[in-house]
């Protein structure tokens, strides 16, 4: 066995780098400070304009991580 760099590391494939940038979007995106900007008590259609962003906000991450998942088996 050496002990060199022969070695060369697997190659990741390009879905979980997208997932987990993904992650870490959707990680930033429900963070407390930026909700804190949306919970300022303002209303979209008589909703809360904090709920109308989380549940876009998750829509959108279902959405993106299908899409991610659904596309990885092209090549």
């Amino acid at each position: 066995m050496s002990a060199g760099g022969d070695r060369s590391p697997s190659p990741r494939a390009p879905r979980t780098d997208r997932l987990v940038a993904l992650f870490l979007v959707a990680a930033v995106t429900f963070n407390p400070p930026l909700l804190r900007v949306f919970g300022a008590g303002d209303t979209l259609f008589g909703w809360p304009l904090v709920y109308v962003y989380i549940l876009g906000v998750w829509a959108g991450v279902i959405a993106l991580a299908a899409l991610c998942l659904e596309r990885g088996g092209e090549r």
